[in-house]
């Protein structure tokens, strides 16, 4: 649930050097964990989050929301507990994560007690959340591929911000020291907006607290988010540092202005990010509402708009293949047509890799190369010969005109010094075969 602001920054966010993170070596993982940026499954595989909110706590009866999102083809759900400091206490741990593997959903589980800590005086420290997720230990032991543990809801309000940074070092440090290998979650403060950026400044600390490598930061996108140029640059600053990010909730429509979903969508889904939309039903503030009373038949604009509309779950949500999902990186067996290189020399080269079939459709991974200088954006081409159609891209705005296909560097990772490479990817369909196609790159 969200709070009004009482002060809102608007400096934009300037772009930096890259840090890069060290993940959890593979064959260490249990369960869901960070790989670079990303989150991936134990076996490896790419894993985005697609899906919603749904506020159990205070409706504990609407168990039916779960297979009703599940149908309107999410695979996520964040779910709301309490730890007992203003809600709950939620002791159906074990039945929630029950019905989420029952549905086939990524269950993300969140303490909402700790929601403007500092500020709001009945809630929850993350201590206090820590002391709950102990409890519950034994509901979470053994699920770690099927759940992530949010350690506190919007953690805290805009009262002594900077506090955030040593309450979830604590937190994460707590969680490791009582045995829990999960894939962790935190949230920033200012009400989750980070609009006074202590969860941005103070990221690597935070990540580097956590001895397994494996905790995803999370920006809740409101009021503080209504222009594009807001949520590029905060979502800029994050990729060009490495660390592993989600938007934990974001809105519509929101009393302090209008929220630029839109963007949010859009760059989530050009960037690969992981969204959960707030929230399903039941808000006091019905504007945020999904879902009229719970029916999936009577959605409301934002629920149509978030799982129907462009960039939406129906359109861009890939099922955890611990469900059976299609796989989404490489095959037990080599691709049959070997990796093209152009040859080397040119302003940039680009490198085309099939890293995952299955039947009917394909995941291929692009690299792109500056040559000996440095370059200001790319554009690589390439044009199918085995029936191939790009369905999904991710860090490049890929068009298609029949077989012929364009790819363009997105604002983020065009610039690239001498020698330097970035990449993207894409998931497509085929009636042939997945065989690489001979690439052209070109500089600008």
């Amino acid at each position: 649930m969200r709070q009004r602001l009482t002060a809102v920054g608007a400096a934009l966010l300037a772009v930096a050097a890259s840090v890069l993170i060290s993940a959890r070596p593979a064959d260490a993982a249990v369960g869901l964990h960070i790989d670079g940026e990303s989150i991936v499954e134990a076996n490896g595989q790419p894993f985005i989050m697609r899906g919603v909110n749904h506020p159990h706590v205070w409706y504990q009866g609407e168990t039916a929301a779960f297979s009703d999102i599940k149908a309107l083809g999410a695979n996520t759900l964040r779910v709301v507990l309490g730890s007992g400091k203003r809600w709950g206490p939620s002791t159906d741990v074990a039945d929630v994560v029950a019905r989420c593997k029952q549905n086939r959903l990524i269950c993300v589980l969140e303490v909402h007690d700790t929601t403007g800590y500092g500020e709001e005086g009945a809630a929850a420290s993350l201590d206090e959340a820590v002391d709950y997720w102990i409890s519950q230990k034994s509901a979470l032991a053994g699920q770690e591929s099927y759940i992530v543990i949010n350690i506190g809801n919007e953690p805290i309000g805009n009262t002594d911000a900077a506090q955030w940074t040593a309450a979830t070092t604590a937190a994460i440090q707590r969680m490791r020291q009582n045995g829990f290998e999960h894939l962790l979650m935190v949230d920033a403060p200012n009400w989750g907006q980070d609009w006074q950026y202590v969860m941005r400044d103070n990221a690597q600390t935070v990540l580097d607290a956590d001895s397994l490598h494996n905790t995803v930061l999370s920006i809740h996108m409101y009021a503080v988010f209504s222009t594009a140029a807001s949520i590029v640059n905060y979502l800029d600053y994050f990729h060009a540092r490495g660390w592993p990010l989600v938007i934990g909730e974001f809105g519509w429509h929101f009393a302090d202005g209008e929220v630029d979903h839109e963007t949010i969508l859009s760059e989530a889904n050009a960037r690969g990010l992981g969204y959960l939309g707030w929230s399903w039903s039941g808000n006091t503030d019905p504007i945020l509402d999904m879902a009229t009373d719970f029916d999936p038949a009577r959605l409301t604009t934002w629920g149509e708009r978030i799982f129907h509309g462009a960039n939406g779950i129906a359109a861009t949500a890939r099922e955890a293949t611990v469900f059976g999902g299609q796989p989404t990186t490489p095959p037990t067996t080599p691709p049959t047509t070997p990796p093209t290189t152009p040859p080397s020399g040119g302003a940039c080269t680009a490198t085309y890799r099939v890293i995952g079939e299955w039947p009917g459709g394909f995941q291929a991974d692009i690299s792109v190369t500056a040559g000996p200088a440095a370059i200001s954006g790319w554009t690589v081409t390439w044009t199918y010969a085995d029936g191939q159609t790009v369905s999904q891209a991710w860090n490049a705005t890929v068009t298609s005109n029949g077989a012929q296909v364009t790819a363009r560097n997105v604002a983020y990772n065009g610039s690239l010094g001498a020698g330097a490479s970035t990449s993207f990817g894409l998931l497509g369909t085929t009636t042939g075969g997945t065989g690489s196609p001979a690439l052209s790159c070109a500089a600008a």
